[in-house]
């Protein structure tokens, strides 16, 4: 007889809770642990450090230079094989992104180096895994990574979603915590259709992840400030979307 494996165990728990209640907040330990099943992270401190390397928001304006990024676009097909597409824009419609939707976006490339790296392969078999079995029945996906650095200064409080509480337009999204670095605050919260807050917690250390099922929730945080003034202050994030292709 089979016997599951741990982690097939937990991915089971994970499905269970966004099928039910349409997000979770999974603590940093256990995300680690489902990660190197698939690939080591040794890795890792080179992947993170490339958050330092993210170009500004252009689209932001003023606030463009609390809010870096980068960005690329992959595919994933029906027997689990995640291939990156060529580099292009960025696109959310109006209602989903009443901001800054409704028009291309163009932003840096993520690095080859992180896109080939053992961290980021390891993340992208994991989403893959956990929202695939959630879904059966679908082909393929498109994917979406954004690598997200939010900069605070005295006076100036960095914003995650400067869009509000809002939907992305995909599927399912992944939020994982790669770093904090001198930051208060930056609660996630999910609301359903009609505002009424669902939950909220806090991404606080390396791994912890959001989980949302962005068809039935919507989600913000909020603003994020320095603790100390004097020092610099940041929350880097990788944020995985996945769009049925029907």
């Amino acid at each position: 007889m089979a016997v599951s494996a741990p982690g097939d165990d937990v991915l089971g728990g994970l499905r269970r809770d966004l099928s039910e209640q349409g997000f979770r907040f999974v603590e940093g330990a256990t995300i680690r642990a489902l990660l190197e099943q698939r690939h080591p992270l040794d890795d890792w401190a080179g992947f993170a450090a490339s958050w330092n390397e993210l170009g500004p928001d252009t689209y932001l304006a003023s606030r463009g230079r609390e809010r870096k990024r980068r960005y690329a676009a992959y595919s994933v097909s029906v027997d689990g094989g995640i291939k990156r597409e060529p580099h292009q824009p960025h696109y959310q419609p109006l209602q989903y992104n009443p901001l800054q939707g409704g028009i291309d976006r163009w932003f840096d490339p993520v690095l080859p180096a992180v896109a080939e790296s053992s961290s980021l392969r390891a993340i992208l078999e994991f989403s893959r895994d956990l929202f695939t079995g959630l879904r059966p029945g679908i082909a393929a996906w498109q994917l979406e990574l954004h690598q997200f650095r939010i900069e605070a200064r005295s006076g100036m409080a960095g914003e995650p979603t400067p869009e509000g509480v809002h939907r992305d337009g995909v599927d399912y999204v992944l939020v994982l915590l790669v770093d904090r670095a001198n930051i208060a605050e930056g609660t996630t919260t999910i609301h359903a259709e009609d505002g009424r807050e669902l939950g909220h917690f806090t991404l606080t250390a390396p791994f912890d992840a959001a989980l949302v099922d962005d068809s039935r929730v919507l989600h913000g945080v909020t603003a994020v400030t320095p603790i100390d003034a004097a020092k610099p202050a940041h929350r880097d994030v990788l944020v995985v979307t996945y769009r049925a292709l029907r």
